[in-house]
């Protein structure tokens, strides 16, 4: 399945139905009366985060989701059903973005997680609504009021608990082989690794998600080699695994580089736990070895631990190491329950509708601002020269 993190699409939410105009029309009976039902209310957008997807190509050929019109009003007061809801499942960890790709709407971060992200228009009022002592066949009913449309933004940033950061061809996929079941491409050349890649580790009776992303060069927090998308796959893991291919000349500004771009990125890379290691060990010399080991220890301040990705050196300490960050992470963690969302939630302001009908006498009570939102009518501005 071919790896995509980020989408941009149209959603539509369905127009509410139009209420019905009808009279009750029975033998044996003179006055009827009006008995035309409501509209249905049109089907919403919903976002629901589902476990068993890890890319959003599915919005690569299709961008256009529109949900169904509310069913209309008919006769002996019976209401029109709802319009059948647009559902989009996304990874987990998916952000929904506004159309300026700058301000987040929501952030899907457990399976199960459901966001209502357009409500359909309400139903328009049938004539029985409007069914008074002083108008007792109104002939007024309403259409439905619009659904609401907007272009969205869809960004995953894949959620584990260690990342894998490193210059190309430090031995990033080549660890996640070793200590998991993926099997990400490897070769002898840079930029082996396109998009990221999910292992699950292995430690006794406990387990915790791995993350790969590809190389990370100079400037790459400007884009460069597409540095910061991949950067945001790491946001979220607990601890950073940072490699240093032990054949560098000089390790320690090899180790600068990448920790100038994580630092420069923001988002707290800079700040999360880090686990330094000295990988290809098993290609060097032991007077080597320890030189490298002094000056890359220098450099981040710890101790860096050798290793070797291909013949499994060192493996288990780095791998021990790593998980005492998670699980000193996880317990600080508060235990968050996954719940259904929704977007724009809180009061909803008395429904209001366009009238059919031109006569309408009995005035307004406000209006629809550019948002959505139902602004009503001051009545101090409404007439000045009442009395006093």
């Amino acid at each position: 399945m071919k790896f995509l993190d980020q989408a941009k699409i149209f959603v539509k939410s369905g127009d509410g139905g139009a209420g019905c105009c009808s009279f009750r029309r029975e033998k044996h009976i003179e006055f009827g009366g009006p008995d035309g039902g409501d509209g249905g209310r049109g089907g919403d957008v919903i976002l629901e985060c589902v476990a068993n997807l890890n890319t959003l190509i599915d919005y690569r050929y299709q961008q256009h989701f529109k949900a169904r019109i509310g069913h209309h009003g008919q006769g002996r007061n019976k209401t029109g059903g709802k319009g059948d809801d647009v559902i989009l499942k996304v990874p987990v960890g998916t952000q929904v973005l506004d159309e300026d790709r700058e301000t987040v709407l929501a952030d899907l971060t457990a399976a199960g997680q459901r966001l209502v992200l357009l409500r359909g228009g309400d139903g328009g009022f049938g004539n029985l609504h409007y069914k008074s002592s002083t108008n007792q066949a109104p002939r007024r009913f309403d259409e439905g009021w619009p659904g609401q449309e907007r272009w969205i933004w869809l960004r995953l940033k894949l959620i584990a608990d260690a990342g894998l950061v490193g210059l190309p061809n430090a031995g990033k996929s080549t660890f996640l082989a070793a200590c998991t079941k993926a099997r990400p491409k490897i070769a002898a050349y840079p930029f082996t690794t396109l998009h990221p890649n999910l292992g699950v580790v292995t430690l006794g009776d406990e387990e915790f998600i791995a993350a790969d992303i590809p190389g990370l060069i100079e400037g790459a927090h400007e884009g460069a080699g597409i540095g910061d998308r991949f950067l945001g796959h790491i946001e979220r893991c607990r601890v950073l695994l940072h490699l240093v291919d032990g054949t560098e000349d000089d390790v320690a500004e090899a180790y600068r580089v990448v920790r100038h771009e994580l630092a420069a990125y923001g988002g707290g890379l800079d700040a999360k736990p880090e686990v330094v290691a000295l990988n290809k060990c098993d290609s060097l010399a032991s007077e080597d070895i320890e030189a490298k080991l002094a000056a890359l220890s220098e450099a981040c301040g710890a101790e860096a631990l050798p290793m070797s990705g291909v013949s499994a050196i060192g493996m288990k300490p780095v791998l021990a190491r790593l998980f005492a960050h998670i699980k000193e992470a996880r317990e600080a963690e508060p235990a968050v329950l996954a719940a259904s969302s929704v977007f724009g939630a809180g009061k909803r302001s008395t429904p209001h509708f366009r009238s059919s009908s031109e006569d309408d006498d009995d005035g307004d009570d406000g209006r629809m601002g550019p948002n959505g939102e139902w602004i009503w009518n001051d009545p101090d501005d409404e007439d000045d020269g009442g009395e006093e």
